[in-house]
């Protein structure tokens, strides 16, 4: 899979394990005083899973060269989600805009579109890539 995925990953995974101690430690008392404690850990929780489960998808991609283009879209579309769902909770436990209520489910829909398309790319015949000599 591409470098850029990796390293996409990488970050989330770090920010994903930051932000769960920051709400933990730093945040706590904000979160508290907010009644945000429990989203912040949801979000967290989320965005940890979702960098593992792209990890778990690039090591599974690395043995799929012919799937390795559709496997991005997957990537891409967890990652998307981690930004747009995860993110939006966690300014939102801050009190960030109101507007970004509605971001959170737009960000949900692309993390359930992720799983789909990950399940229907599990019931496709494993393909080989057609190399020239």
């Amino acid at each position: 899979m591409a470098p850029r995925y990796i390293v996409l990953t990488a970050v989330s995974g770090f920010l994903a394990v930051l932000f769960g101690a920051m709400g933990a430690h730093a945040l706590r008392a904000t979160l508290t005083e907010r009644a945000s404690n429990e989203a912040w850990q949801t979000a967290s929780q989320y965005h940890l899973a979702h960098a593992l489960a792209c990890l778990a998808l690039i090591a599974w991609a690395s043995t799929q060269p012919a799937r390795e283009k559709r496997l991005q879209r997957i990537a891409a579309l967890w990652l998307l989600g981690c930004l747009l769902f995860s993110g939006s909770i966690y300014a939102l436990a801050l009190g960030g805009p109101r507007f970004l209520g509605p971001v959170t489910p737009l960000g949900g829909l692309a993390l359930l579109t992720g799983w789909s398309l990950l399940a229907w790319e599990a019931t496709k015949k494993p393909q080989t890539r057609l190399t020239s000599t």
